[in-house]
């Protein structure tokens, strides 16, 4: 007779709760984590208060003004980040019998960087590989890839510390753009300080740091300054169309707006002021079994993009306010 291990296999709701857990400590706080999980505050805080009762150890210490892990809560942290990762390997280490590249790719990416680049060479990859069936996500959003079950997120900006592995395609310098009509009226802020007198366009979404541009010191340190305007989206293009518009002052990768650039209906502002570290990046949550499908779509995107000869290039001389 076979023995069985009941209960010292959690149940799915513990699961669940881990991934709850997991956002809260990443998003800092309960209302945080319920707005990238589309939970309310109540309902994580049930679900993190549940966990702790099953594990019994308090995970977070809170006030009325903040929650911070406990040293407990840190090291459940970091296993819970290690048995995310086995999982993934494990789902891969399956599928890596097949030598071909088959099965379901779940992707996402920024709407911008999607409608000029990836959705445009997705068919060439689909007839290179006919046996993957890919699942494409447009969103500015930011996206749980190991959450909403994504293979691969390709995304713009600094590298910042995760539990995902990172590819880099691609240095994308990022700028404050405006039309020279706005210019003309508002003024050429000389330093961040002055975007306090500037309408500035913000992507906001739940989650979204896009109110707080980063900037750099004469001793090359990042610091944020506090941005605020009239006007939003959770949709960059829509920033992208009124800053041509004369709207106000946009916060873009250069790669998303160098065809306007280069025509003159878009000038750089604050270029001395910026940080260079931004980069294009596939991310995937996979440590050692990299499924086929996955190695086969990073590697046709680094192809394509360095075919491509829009990536990594610097302004003309022209572009500066």
């Amino acid at each position: 007779m076979p023995m069985l291990f009941v209960g010292l296999w959690p149940s799915m709701s513990v699961f669940d709760d881990m991934a709850v857990f997991i956002r809260v400590v990443e998003q800092g706080s309960f209302s945080g984590a319920g707005r990238t999980l589309r939970m309310s505050p109540a309902l994580v805080s049930s679900r993190i208060a549940r966990l702790e009762s099953h594990l019994g150890v308090r995970l977070f210490n809170r006030t009325t003004r903040k929650v911070t892990v406990t040293e407990a809560g840190r090291r459940y942290y970091d296993d819970c980040l290690d048995i995310r990762r086995r999982v993934a390997d494990a789902e891969a280490r399956v599928s890596e019998h097949d030598t071909m590249p088959s099965g379901i790719l779940r992707l996402t990416s920024s709407t911008s960087f999607g409608r000029q680049f990836l959705a445009p060479m997705i068919p060439a990859f689909s007839s290179r590989y006919p046996d993957v069936s890919l699942q494409y996500r447009m969103t500015d959003a930011l996206v749980d890839v190991f959450g909403d079950g994504m293979d691969v997120s390709v995304r713009i900006g600094p590298l910042k510390d995760s539990s995902l592995k990172a590819r880099i395609l691609s240095p994308c310098p990022r700028y404050i753009f405006a039309s020279p009509d706005y210019l003309a009226r508002r003024g050429v802020p000389e330093t961040p300080r002055d975007l306090v007198d500037h309408n500035c366009l913000l992507l906001r979404f739940p989650g979204s740091r896009q109110f707080r541009w980063r900037f750099k010191d004469g001793k090359g340190e990042d610091y944020d300054v506090g941005v605020e305007g009239t006007l939003d989206s959770n949709n960059g293009e829509a920033l992208k169309e009124w800053a041509l518009q004369g709207a106000g002052l946009v916060f873009k990768t250069y790669f998303e707006v160098a065809d306007e650039v280069k025509a003159g209906r878009l000038k750089i502002v604050l270029a001395d002021h910026m940080p260079q570290d931004a980069y294009i990046a596939a991310l995937y949550p996979y440590e050692k079994y990299v499924p086929p499908r996955v190695r086969a779509f990073i590697d046709f995107l680094d192809e394509a993009m360095k075919a491509d000869g829009r990536f990594g290039q610097a302004p003309p001389k022209g572009a500066f306010a």
